[in-house]
This record gives structure tokens, sequence and C-alpha cells, in this order.
């Protein structure tokens, strides 16, 4: 830009303004600058949740854990060769909230043994290592779970697993680097820290057992009120799982019926978008500009659009969506590109999205009138397709291929909000073909070439010399052309009048006899996808569903009905493919492409992960509790996190994308966490000659605070990210996920814990230790 201002008044004259149209390096500065606010944010609100809870020294211990764990974890995106982008700025704040779950866990077991009343004038080295030990295993164990929920994900395939891969390397390294910090540095700091700061207040507690004292209050007695009936009675057991199952049925059910909508990614906010416009083939470029115009005039009339460019004859400049479905080809007089800019996001109260469905009606009622074809296209996060909808037409002819993309197109018209209808096929049309008559040509002594220059020269012109001038740095052509009224028309370009070179005194002969003139069909573009012959099919969805899933499974029934036999088929059924190509194109099939096909490859992908999460932390529980079915009582918690995770979608007006099904796989090893945290304390009790009746409840109460700390740091640290377009389903996924999963398995698990072992563990029965 300073180079452009310099010009100005010298090469650029004063009358003339200049606008930045594009910064595309402003814009990823601006992102990253926001993302490391948010950052900071996360670390701040973590410090202070810590502060509230545990104290301010406490905080201390913990809050050394996270700058040490970030600098370990961008150690490891260099060694990767990482950049600082988005996806690895969002892969160090998701870490932020699980990566100190290890320091509270021992910060808050050292704490609470200070204050027992049978470490009371021991020192705090040997009360440290004791807290450290008890909270050892599990938390090692619980460690790994976590890192095995989300692992996986770095091997998921197709388009998603690169653009993803930096969250899950991120974060395992993080927690494992945040386990050896939690087992280290933290019992060191707070050794240090809280030697000589326990009060005679906080550790004179009255002497009693020499074992944890339960927490009496106001929370801990709504806990027994209702734990208490639930052990006691098989009824309310029942009646308790059933609720759950109930509320889990019904928030898996908004999906069923279309109140939480699914959808690869949803729509960012970006600060432009552009509109396609295709004329009729053979329009001329004024008729386009003309129309490219009169469509301008209404986008200028939005309050968020800052300014605009027409392109007419030519592609605008390279953008996502240019590179991706291949609009930086296009040009002729019958295509034009209007570049819409918006205001910046923070002046604005509505979403690019919401700006560019605004004015679509108004153009597409243009575009109508005029017959042409209309695309508002929006530069989207991903995935990288030619349209969100996309329909590949197969056939054996392509008479048959025609016919079939015909009617399939028809069908998009007849669908309830899919917009922006095309296929990639030309109208119908001719042209007029000159061919020089070679007898007459001869009778008068011209040549084709002579023929052939003149028509040149009557239809576009023909450079002649070239024209000097001292202070011009390229030389300007010289073109010898007919009026532009007079080229428009054929008849008056065959009315130019040549004469044989060879023969000066030979009589002037007009064009129109020495050549023939024909109408031939213009030929169609031919496309080929794997080297079979394919017409597409494609346009975008706009309305009340926004998700191609929902228009696909419409068109799908009325796509049925169609008769394969009127286009070639040996049998009535046209046969509809996602994931795969027809094996041949022998017999007429459609294959849905675009956004639907990487959205079914990234949730098969994602689901495979998480069926391999399952084998994995279950493995790891076996070998661990050496029994089969304890691991499935900590795992049974994992589905009552989307009790939580749905109907937050539904509030939010948030699509379920990928990212939520990320933060569901993460929120699941977080679940886990906990989980193991609660069954391994109710097996140290019993291990300790406590009856199964008060150690499940002791363990609800007393490893409470611990899943509350570790569920709100998860909480605080996701919410900086709510407000991101493309990760707010992660963050509403980790938030109420791991809220739901706190509330329910503080009860579920322990209980359900019980039933498994209440028939080895009789009712009031102690259990010796060893």
């Amino acid at each position: 830009m300073a180079k452009v201002d310099s010009l100005k008044g010298i090469l650029i004259p004063d009358d003339i303004t200049v606008s930045v149209t594009r910064d595309y390096g402003a814009t990823a500065a601006e992102k990253s600058n926001e993302l490391l606010l948010h950052m900071g944010i996360a670390v701040f609100g973590v410090a202070i949740l810590i502060l509230f809870f545990l104290g301010w020294r406490e905080s201390i211990v913990v809050m050394l854990a996270i700058p040490s764990t970030l600098a370990l974890t961008l150690l490891v995106f260099y060694l990767y060769g990482y950049t600082l982008n988005r996806i690895t700025l969002f892969a160090l704040i998701f870490s932020i909230g699980i990566l100190v779950d290890d320091a509270i866990v021992v910060v808050e077991n050292i704490v609470r043994h200070i204050r027992l009343p049978a470490n009371k004038g021991r020192g705090i080295v040997p009360i440290a290592i004791e807290a450290v030990a008890e909270v050892g295993n599990p938390t090692i164990l619980a460690t790994w779970a976590v890192i095995a929920a989300i692992l996986p994900m770095a091997f998921v395939g197709g388009l998603m697993g690169p653009y993803m891969r930096p969250i899950p390397i991120g974060s395992s390294a993080a927690m494992l680097f945040s386990l050896i910090i939690a087992f280290t540095v933290t019992p060191w700091a707070a050794v240090h820290l809280l030697r000589k700061h326990c009060s005679p207040s906080e550790c004179s507690i009255t002497p009693g057992e020499d074992n944890d004292e339960m927490p009496d209050d106001f929370f801990t007695r709504i806990y027994h009120r209702i734990m208490d009936p639930l052990l006691a009675h098989g009824s309310w057991r029942i009646m308790f799982f059933v609720t759950i199952i109930t509320m889990l049925l019904a928030a898996c059910y908004t999906i069923y019926f279309g109140q939480v909508k699914v959808k690869m990614l949803p729509f960012d906010n970006k600060s432009e978008f552009q509109v396609i416009l295709d004329m009729p083939e053979g329009s001329t470029l004024e008729q386009t500009t003309r129309v490219a115009k009169e469509m301008a005039a209404v986008v200028a009339q939005v309050p968020e659009v800052v300014n605009y460019q027409i392109y007419a004859g030519t592609a605008s400049p390279y953008n996502f969506n240019g590179l991706v479905r291949h609009y930086f080809m296009r040009q002729g007089p019958n295509v034009a590109d209007i570049q819409v800019n918006l205001l910046p996001k923070d002046e604005r109260t509505l979403q690019s999205h919401d700006v560019a469905k605004k004015v679509r009606p108004a153009l597409a009622e243009i575009a109508k009138k005029y017959g042409a074809t209309l695309a508002v296209a929006e530069v989207p996060p991903g995935p990288p397709v030619l349209q969100t909808l996309v329909a590949e037409i197969y056939g054996p002819t392509e008479k048959d291929r025609v016919a079939l993309a015909t009617a399939v197109k028809q069908i998009f018209a007849d669908t309830e909000g899919v917009v922006d209808i095309d296929w990639y096929r030309e109208e119908d049309r001719s042209k007029t073909v000159l061919t020089v008559d070679k007898e007459k040509a001869a009778l008068h002594r011209i040549s084709e070439g002579e023929i052939t220059r003149a028509v040149q020269m009557g239809v576009q012109g023909m450079s002649i010399d070239l024209f000097h001038q001292p202070r011009d740095k390229e030389e300007i052509n010289i073109i010898l052309e007919l009026p532009r009224e007079m080229r428009a028309h054929l008849e008056k370009v065959l009315n130019m009048y040549v004469r044989s070179q060879t023969d000066p005194s030979a009589p002037l002969i007009p064009l129109r006899e020495l050549v023939r003139i024909q109408e031939l069909p213009v030929d169609q573009p031919i496309y080929r996808k794997n080297l079979k012959p394919v017409i597409y099919v494609t346009a975008d969805v706009a309305g009340a569903a926004e998700n191609p899933a929902y228009a696909i499974l419409a068109m799908n029934d009325k796509i049925r009905e169609l008769d394969a036999r009127s286009y070639n088929g040996s049998t009535s059924e046209l046969k509809v493919f996602n994931l795969k190509q027809p094996f041949n194109d022998l017999e007429p099939a459609l294959k849905w492409d675009g956004e639907w096909h990487i959205t079914l490859e990234v949730f098969r992908d994602l689901g495979l992960a998480f069926c391999v999460v399952m084998i994995l932390i279950y493995m790891l529980m076996v070998g661990w509790f050496r029994d089969y079915v304890t691991p499935l009582v900590v795992m049974a918690a994992i589905p009552f996190s989307l009790i939580g995770i749905l109907p937050a979608h539904w509030g939010f007006n948030a699509f379920f994308t990928a990212t939520s099904m990320i933060g569901f796989m993460a929120g699941a090893g977080i679940v886990v966490r906990n989980s193991i945290i609660l069954v391994d304390f109710i097996e140290l009790r019993l291990s300790h000659g406590e009856p199964l009746e008060k150690a499940v409840t002791d363990a609800g109460a007393i490893r409470f605070r611990p899943m509350l700390l570790t569920a709100l740091a998860v909480v605080v640290g996701a919410s900086v990210i709510l407000a991101d377009p493309i990760f707010q389903g992660l963050a509403i996924s980790l938030m109420f996920g791991e809220i739901a999963s706190l509330l329910i398995s503080r009860m579920a698990v322990p209980v359900l814990y019980f039933m498994v072992k209440k028939h080895s563990h009789p009712k009031g029965a102690p259990v010796q230790a060893g």
C-alpha cells in the first residue's frame, strides 16, 4: 500500500480513488490475535477458578502446570512442522481445559490430606507423597483414557483428517506433559508453597477415624437425600435409570425430528461473498454487464455492504472458492462475478451468511427475468467441493445422461430450500461456420489465406503495425478494424470486398461470393470422473434446513420414483450411490457428491475412531481393575453427556458438526476420567474395611470437588471459543456434555457399581483390607 500511495498524483490521477478490496493477511492476523487473546482469557479464567475453590497458594501451584505444558506442546508442534494457525491455536485453547486436570486432582488431594486429623503434626513431605500415591495410579489410568479418546482422531482420513489433526496430536501431547508435571513440578511446588500455611483453624479438626471426613455442606446433604433411597430401594434405582434413559432418548430424538441439524461444518462469518452470474450462451458482454450492474445496485442497498466490484467477461481474483470450484477459469462474454465486501464483523449484527441469504431472493428474481443462472457463493471454511449439493449423473449414452440430468434438475427445482440450481452443460445452440469456396476463390485468383485474413479483420480486427512513443515502456499495437456497428452483424462483414493480390486490375469481389455459410450445433463440453463420462447437477441449500442431508433425503424419495428404463436401463430401479462411484456406466445411475460425500466420510471415520476409542479405554481399564464388568460401569456414563450436548445445540441454534463430534469424543475421555476417580476411590474405601453402601456414598461426596473443579476448568477453557462459528460445536459439546455427565455420573456410576457388587458385598458387611 505504501507503493500505491507513492504513485498517487504521478501514475494514478488525482481523481482516481484506490480502495483495498481484499487483505487476507490482515484477516489472518486479526483471527490469530483474537485467538491469542482468547487463550490468555482461558488461562486467566482457570486461575480465578482455582483461586476461588482452593486458595491463592493452591492456584499458583496449579497454574505452574499451564505455561510448562503449553511450552512443551508448542515444541511438539514445532517438531511436527505445524505453524501457529487457527487450528493449532484452537488445539492449545482446547488443551487448557484438560491439561490442568491432573494438577487439580493432585493439589486437591494434597490439601485434603493436610487437613486430615490423622496428619496433624506430620511433615508436609510425607503427606504429599502419600496424597500423590493415593491418586497416582487412577490419575495415570484416567490420563491414558483421555489420550485414548483423543488420539484416534489423528488417523481420520479424507479431507477432514489433515485439517483437524493438530487438535488430537497437540491435546495428547499436552495430556502426557501435564501428567509428568503433575507428578513432579506440582508436588514440589505444593511442598514449598503450602508448608507453613496450614493454620490451626484449617488443620485442627476434631479427631475421629483415621479416614477421610465426609463433607458436611448443603450439597452433600442433598446428595445423601438422593443416594440413600437409591441404595436402599431397588424400585427407586429402576425409576432413576428409566428417567436417565428417557432423557437420553429425548435428547437423541432432537436430531431425528430436526430440532438439531447435522452438518459437516457450519457457516463461517466472513467479510465477503460472491455473486456468480452465467447469462445464456450467446449473450454479449454488454448484456452481461448490464445485468451484473442491475444486481450490484440491489447489493449496494444492503447496509452491511461496504463496496463491490464487477468482473464482466472474466473471473475475479483468486480466493478459496475460485481454487476449489474453478471459478478462476471463467471467461467469455456471458459470465460475470460480483465481489461483495462487508463491514468488519464487529461492526455488524448479521453474519455474512445471513447477509447472503437476505440478498439472494432479489438477485434470483433478476436472474430469472433474463434467463440467467445465479449462485451466491460464500467463502466456506470447508470442505472444498464443487458445490453444497452435487449429483453425478451416469448413463450408457450422452442422450440418456442428458435426459436423466434434466429430470434430476427438475427434482432439485421442486424441492423446498434448494437454490442456485445449475448443471455442467451448456444450452443447445448453433454456430455460424464460414468455409472458403475453393473453386470460386481459384477462379478469381484469390488465396484462402487472403479470404481468412479479411474475415478475421472484419470480425475481430488485425494488428498492422506498432506505434512507438518515447515515454512509453511498451509498444502499442495499431489495430485495423471495422466500426462496431458493422462487426456486430455478419451480413455487413460479408459485404466487404477483396481482390486478387496477384492482379491489381482484377475486380473487387464481395466476401459472400467466396464463402459458404453453415449453421452447425456447438459441441457440448465433455466431463469425466475416473474416466467415466458424467454430467454434474449442482445446487445450494437455503431456508429452514441448510444442511444438504435433509434436502437429499427429500429428493431421494422423488428419485426412487424415476423409471430407469426411460434412460436405457435394464431394470426400473435407478441406482443411487453415496460413497462410491458406479462400477461401470452401462446402467443409468446417480451418485451424491459435494458436501454430502465429505460429511458421510468424516462421520464414518469419526464413528470408527470412536469405536476404537471405546475398545482402547475398555482394554486399559480391564488391565487396571482386573475385571471385565467394572470397566463397563465406568464407561456407562459416556452416553449421558448427550443429555447436555444435544439440547444445548438446540438452545444455541447450532449445527451438530464434525467439531461437535470431536468435542463429544474428547468429552468421553474426561467423563471416563471422572468415573475412574469415583470407582477407584470406592475400591480404596472397600480395602479399608468400609461397607459397600458407605464406600459408594463417600466416593460421590468426597470426590465431588475435584470432579467439579476439572469440569469447571473444561467449561472455562472451552467458553472462550463458544462464539467462534466453526468451533462453536466443539465448545458446546465440551461444556454442556461435561456439566451433564458431572451431575448424572456422580450418582449413576456409584449406583451402577453398587448394583453390580452388592451380591459379592452383603449389606453392612465390612471388607477387610488385604
